[in-house]
């Protein structure tokens, strides 16, 4: 089962069969990631196939890990399949 994990805690779990897989990245169902973890981020990028992407920080046992998940709220027709999905990064352990 893929997970994604920092400073302890496991962010997010997911069956296989429920992630999906884009340019190396593990993107989880928002419903399979620890939602008391997330904080808020204004921070966006842009991705010319995907989208724009929106990005939140996570807040676990006192330390902030700023901008290490993003998620594209609204993705392009071509990466339609991550909608409702997030990644992670800035050291963020994701085991698949």
């Amino acid at each position: 089962m893929p997970t994604a994990s920092w400073n302890g805690a496991v962010i997010a779990d997911a069956p296989i069969d429920q992630v999906q897989i884009v340019e190396n990245n593990v993107y989880f169902p928002m419903s399979a990631v620890r939602q008391d973890y997330l904080q808020p981020s204004a921070t966006e990028t842009k991705c010319p196939w995907k989208g724009t992407a929106n990005y939140v920080s996570l807040l676990v046992d006192g330390e902030t890990k700023r901008d290490a998940v993003w998620t594209y709220r609204a993705p392009f027709d071509a990466a339609k399949q991550i909608a409702g999905h997030v990644a992670f990064w800035k050291g963020v352990t994701v085991q698949r």
